[in-house]
């Protein structure tokens, strides 16, 4: 008989990963581009927030979060890219997981 594999949803510390990165985007003053189109922090949060509902299956992680939901059109399969005031213009990854690597950097730290 075949086992059906259980779907967990991420664990606690990924969760907050996520909300953290999706305020991040939200409160960012830059651009986000998608499919050509540049939209604000607010929509895109929209946006990237319908697609990990959509993928909430197959999210364990921040990484897999980013990598779903916040690098790329499911349609055109064009990245999505962020540009910042007084920054060039990079993918929304990059962007993404320098933002978590910070975060995670300001957990790690000891509190006095």
């Amino acid at each position: 008989m075949v086992q059906p594999y259980a779907i967990s949803a991420p664990g606690p510390s990924a969760t907050k990963e996520i909300s953290h990165l999706l305020g991040f985007i939200q409160e960012s003053p830059c651009a986000f581009t998608r499919n050509g189109k540049a939209h604000s922090g607010q929509d895109a949060k929209k946006h990237i927030q319908d697609k990990r509902d959509y993928f909430v299956d197959d999210i364990q992680s921040a990484e897999d979060f980013v990598r779903l939901s916040a690098t790329q059109s499911e349609l055109s399969r064009k990245a999505y890219t962020v540009r910042c005031p007084g920054q060039a213009e990079e993918p929304s990854k990059d962007w993404l997981l320098r933002e978590l690597k910070r975060y995670r950097s300001n957990l790690a730290k000891p509190t006095p």
